[in-house]
């Protein structure tokens, strides 16, 4: 978030939208400790708490006794101004997990409910499921629908905002236009959505190893498909109509044998993994179970990672040439389960293959990465909108 500060009058809405966005980022923070912070003057400061205390969005949470003098009053961001809701919807293929995973945060960033289920998208429209998983949110955290202010929706697909659809999608029902402002509607609250492999890159960024990276590429090796996520600097690069980074068609063929087209996704995608597991008698129903199984013994697995390891090259390779990376997390389900002993034949590979070197390096991030990045993107939304209001007022 920018900083800018001054002591004029014609600076008050900024100054306030500051002081807002210290609170939130430090916890409880004096009027000394905020002058410090800002710059500005105590009769300055003053002035910005009392606009915050008054539009509800900060409150006096202690006191500090530990000086000389009368105790100063702590303030600190009200959690209950503004909730998130975070919804990540996922194509379950053969997998049998959770088709919606959703949180719900408050202003601060913590996590007040959390639900997991399976729907059948096939009998159940996907306006009437996500309002349900937003309602069901609320009741768990004991909150009205107003305190609402953004839901978060991550999907295995890219949003077109120009033309208010979701493509490049599985999951049935969600290319239908006009789907996400029927959402909105119904929920009486803004929505934003985004790629799901892009809002993994976002908690990437905040949490895991791609925190002080000027810039990574993100390679998602999931159950069923994979993609790719391109940070500059920490902003996403998302594309015309928001499909940057759908590196599962990248098509692998020569031109004149195009009957023999295969994309990347033939080569790396879920099915692929699990058939070259069974290839090297590794047993299991799911891609995860057999790169589990591969990790868990991986001298009885064979050539099983190295094989794997100069098919995830082939795509890495062409990402390294175009863009450069200095960091390439690999990240996902398939990639966490194969751990170290994947990144080792990666790294293998890709000095083969790659024209360019780049670091790469295994998410550490153990949770639902794209159900945090989706929590993160709503959270950052309604502070901004909130400091936007400050500002304007």
């Amino acid at each position: 978030m920018t900083r800018l500060a001054g002591s004029s009058k014609l600076l008050r809405a900024m100054n306030a939208s500051t002081a807002l966005a210290h609170l939130l980022e430090a916890g409880g923070l004096t009027r000394a400790d905020l002058r410090k912070l800002t710059e500005l003057s105590t009769p300055t400061i003053s002035d910005v708490l009392r606009r915050l205390t008054d539009a509800g969005l900060v409150t006096v949470v202690g006191h500090n006794s530990g000086r000389p003098g009368p105790n100063a009053e702590i303030y600190a961001a009200d959690p209950d101004a503004a909730y998130v809701a975070a919804v990540s919807v996922r194509d379950i293929g053969p997998s049998g997990a959770p088709s919606v995973v959703a949180a719900l945060c408050d202003l601060t960033g913590e996590i007040r409910a959390r639900i997991e289920r399976r729907v059948d998208f096939l009998h159940t429209d996907p306006k009437t499921a996500l309002v349900d998983v937003v309602a069901d949110l609320r009741a768990e955290a004991g909150i009205p629908a107003a305190s609402v202010h953004h839901v978060q929706l991550g999907i295995a697909g890219s949003y077109d905002a120009r033309a208010h659809t979701i493509r490049h999608v599985d999951v049935p029902g969600f290319s239908r236009p006009g789907l996400v402002p029927e959402i909105a509607d119904a929920l009486a609250t803004h929505i934003g959505v985004d790629n799901d492999v892009n809002l993994a890159a976002v908690a990437e960024r905040r949490r895991g190893v791609g925190r002080d990276a000027d810039g990574f590429a993100l390679l998602w090796l999931g159950q069923e498909g994979l993609g790719l996520a391109i940070d500059i600097g920490g902003t996403l690069m998302r594309g015309a109509r928001g499909g940057a980074g759908e590196i599962g068609y990248m098509p692998l063929y020569a031109p004149d044998s195009t009957h023999r087209k295969i994309d990347l996704q033939h080569l790396v995608g879920g099915a692929a993994v699990l058939a070259l597991g069974h290839d090297h008698g590794l047993t299991g129903r799911t891609p995860l179970d057999v790169v589990t199984t591969a990790a868990a013994d991986p001298a009885a697995a064979g050539e099983f990672f190295v094989q794997l390891a100069d098919r995830i090259s082939v795509g890495l390779a062409a990402v390294i040439a175009v863009l450069d990376p200095s960091l390439v997390v690999l990240a996902g389900p398939i990639a966490r389960a194969g751990g170290e002993t994947l990144l080792t034949a990666v790294n293998t590979a890709v000095a083969r293959a790659a024209p360019l070197e780049s670091t790469i390096a295994v998410t550490t991030i153990d949770d639902d990465a794209v159900l945090l990045g989706t929590l993160d993107t709503g959270l950052t939304a309604v502070r901004e909108s909130l400091i936007a209001t400050i500002r304007d007022s």
